[in-house]
């Protein structure tokens, strides 16, 4: 039999080609192949544990072949959450069972909401900075005013400046989209207590007969209003009839509303006539439109009206911005956006209609709602949807906060990483970084741990604003997170690599990132819902399994298979390559005690009895962390020397037990027939029993 240690280390430096030759194999291939032929089609557990061939496929692939036959149980795993400590999974010592669960999302990635709790605490920040911003405007255009206003030497050069003339206009309540400019102009050099005024003859001289004529119109409605309440009175009258009366009421009914509406106009026309009046006495401006000299082109006290008239005008601007009005904005908004389950029932609430368009500056008296419909129902993913033909980026904004379908349905958020990839590599990250103090004191220990759940935290918000890998790439901060939390040295990768990984195609097995050796890079890649163009998508599920739960199951289970069959000619070398595999996910001693198989590698490695196992725990942990760091298991080189060792020590335990010659590694140390070396074995087992450093 090849010695453990030769067969181990060809294994390991050649594993690319090992786990090849292992993927070509007939029936590897064979049942690879049906998996990914058939797993797309599964809709339930159910359906996934009677096929037989998908269920045995994917239990060898964690581990958990012994226990295909407990299927009532590995359901109760598979319907789990894993989000919650006290599910059924969780509940669980081996690690094997959580990883089995998180191989699947039976309930889909997300669950279809109109918002997420990131886009809703977004969008309440936006709508709070909107405000804020709003208001801001409101005085920057005062003191704008203010800063021009004494320059201005003519009507014309005041309608000229935007800044002026708007400010003007809303502090005026004139509507630019009724009143030609010239209209203005000869307003401005109006004076009102000159008859002759152009704002005299053509607007005063209108009152009387306006005032008229909504003194008449108000006397209809009165009158109107009288005769329906006497038909009214009359339809339960004895003898009555009932259908001459209901026709004299629908006639006047008619009236009153055209009456109303005639009272709406005339107090209009009332009120643009006095505004044109204010707006004329307000300016000093002569006939001609100049200035006399000497004389600017507003008093003092006109300057202050005119400020004092335009705050009257954005008042609802003021009042959304106080602290009380955008309280209770926000708590109705938070109550509302829970009972929305589409399009139309969001544009039919004004708690998050008004809120949400307001959030992104759009006015939704201004916005027709069938704009928003089709805003909101566009694809953020296609360059020539509906809402990127308006060239408006608030439309855009407006569409990333909500997650509806073509049809007005609801959808799963858009997002860089599902949560359940974010949390893991916030999991990751934080056990790397315990791992890292493991040799720390107590305090220095609590310390990493504190800003290292921090740093997770950080990055749990900051991925929410991930659109692209352009985005990813350009926040070093966060890709040396993720590498940290995949056991990478990020000083070791280059942006360059990185710019060559995430452009690879996964799907091609001879694509940069498939040809590393190093598999966490395509891991990594498979981790986020980028598509091709490098855009964050809602990439297609094979039935239960996203991407990279797919990619995770193939891997595993040719990694198995190669352990399996290696394990069937040396059980060491099955033992060794399983701690490689999982010396990544030990943080602590407790770790390697719980699993008979690394536990088994630890003694063997340091020539201590199986007795020990009988030790109480704690014991048993003391000898652990005495012989070993477990912050190097974290290092690649640190555990390819531990697992040499216990290569060795293997295959002298072995060779003494069972009789076998000795291994072509000992022959080295002990000396072969031919007497090349007198080392003895007792020699070399004391040296194999110093401690690593």
């Amino acid at each position: 039999m090849v010695s453990t240690y030769f067969g181990y280390n060809y294994i390991t430096r050649n594993l690319k080609q090992s786990l090849t030759r292992v993927e070509q194999q007939a029936d590897v291939a064979r049942e690879a192949a049906y998996y990914k032929a058939n797993i797309g089609k599964v809709k339930t557990v159910d359906d996934f544990m009677k096929d037989y061939r998908l269920y045995h496929y994917a239990m060898k692939a964690y581990g958990l072949e012994d226990m295909a036959y407990a299927k009532a149980f590995m359901k109760k795993v598979l319907e789990s959450d894993l989000n919650d400590s006290k599910s059924f999974v969780n509940k669980l010592v081996d690690k094997r069972y959580q990883e089995f669960a998180a191989a699947f999302s039976f309930n889909g990635t997300a669950t279809p909401v109109a918002q997420s709790e990131n886009q809703t605490d977004e969008m309440i920040g936006l709508y709070t900075a909107t405000m804020k911003s709003q208001v801001d405007a409101l005085a920057d255009d005062t003191n704008y005013y203010n800063s021009k206003i004494g320059g201005i030497t003519s009507a014309d050069q005041l309608l000229n400046d935007d800044r002026l003339r708007n400010y003007v206009y809303s502090a005026f309540g004139i509507d630019e989209s009724k009143w030609p400019r010239d209209t203005i102009s000869q307003v401005l050099r109006s004076d009102p207590s000159d008859p002759n005024s152009y704002v005299s003859t053509t607007f005063t001289s209108q009152l009387t007969g306006l005032n008229a004529q909504l003194t008449q119109a108000k006397s209809d409605v009165s009158a109107t209003n009288t005769k329906i309440a006497d038909y009214t009175a009359q339809l339960s009258q004895p003898g009555a009839d009932v259908a001459q009366l209901n026709v004299q009421i629908l006639v006047e009914k008619y009236h009153l509303e055209t009456y109303t509406k005639s009272v709406s106009s005339l107090n209009d026309q009332i009120s643009t006539i006095g505004e044109f009046v204010d707006l004329a006495g307000a300016f000093e401006f002569s006939a001609d439109g100049s200035l006399p000299s000497g004389v600017p082109a507003q008093t003092a006290a006109n300057i202050t009206l005119t400020k004092k008239q335009f705050d009257d005008s954005k008042s609802a601007v003021y009042a959304a911005a106080s602290p009380l009005s955008e309280a209770a904005a926000i708590k109705n908004f938070r109550n509302a956006i829970l009972n929305i389950n589409s399009v139309q029932s969001l544009v039919s609430t004004p708690a998050v209609y008004d809120f949400a368009l307001g959030a992104v500056g759009l006015d939704p008296k201004q916005v027709s709602q069938a704009t928003v419909k089709a805003v909101l129902e566009s694809d953020l993913s296609d360059p020539k949807s509906y809402v990127y033909t308006l060239k408006d980026n608030r439309y855009v904004e407006l569409a990333r906060a909500f997650n509806f379908d073509a049809k007005g349905n609801l959808t799963t958020p858009l997002v860089a990483q599902d949560r359940a990839e974010v949390l893991q590599i916030a999991k990751d990250y934080v056990i790397q970084a315990v791992k890292s103090a493991s040799t720390a004191s107590t305090q220095q220990q609590a310390a990493v741990r504190a800003q290292a759940a921090k740093d997770a935290t950080d990055y749990q918000e900051a991925i929410a604003g991930i659109d692209s890998v352009s985005d990813l790439l350009a926040n070093r901060p966060m890709v040396d997170f993720i590498l940290l939390a995949k056991g990478l040295d990020p000083r070791k990768v280059s942006d360059e690599f990185l710019k060559k990984i995430f452009a690879s195609d996964l799907n091609d097995k001879k694509s940069f990132v498939n040809t590393q050796s190093d598999p966490r890079f395509a891991e990594i890649v498979a981790s986020f819902n980028f598509d091709s163009k490098g855009n964050v998508a809602r990439l297609a599920m094979m039935g239960p399994q996203k991407r990279d739960q797919f990619r995770e199951t193939q891997a595993n289970y040719l990694q198995q298979s190669l352990e399996q069959q290696q394990g069937d000619t040396n059980p060491g070398v099955r033992l060794a390559l399983y701690f490689q595999r999982k010396a990544g996910e030990i943080t602590s001693a407790y770790d390697i005690l719980a699993d008979k198989a690394l536990s088994e590698v630890f003694r063997t490695t340091f020539n201590l009895p199986d007795s020990m196992a009988a030790m109480p725990i704690d014991q048993q942990a003391k000898f652990v962390d005495k012989f070993m760091k477990i912050k190097d298991l974290s290092d690649p080189a640190k555990v390819e020397k531990l697992l040499g060792r216990f290569s060795a020590m293997y295959d002298v335990k072995n060779s003494e037990s069972t009789g076998q010659g000795q291994s072509p590694l000992l022959n080295l140390f002990q000396g072969s027939s031919s007497g090349i070396s007198s080392m003895s074995e007792s020699t070399y087992l004391a040296i194999a029993k110093l401690r690593a450093h």
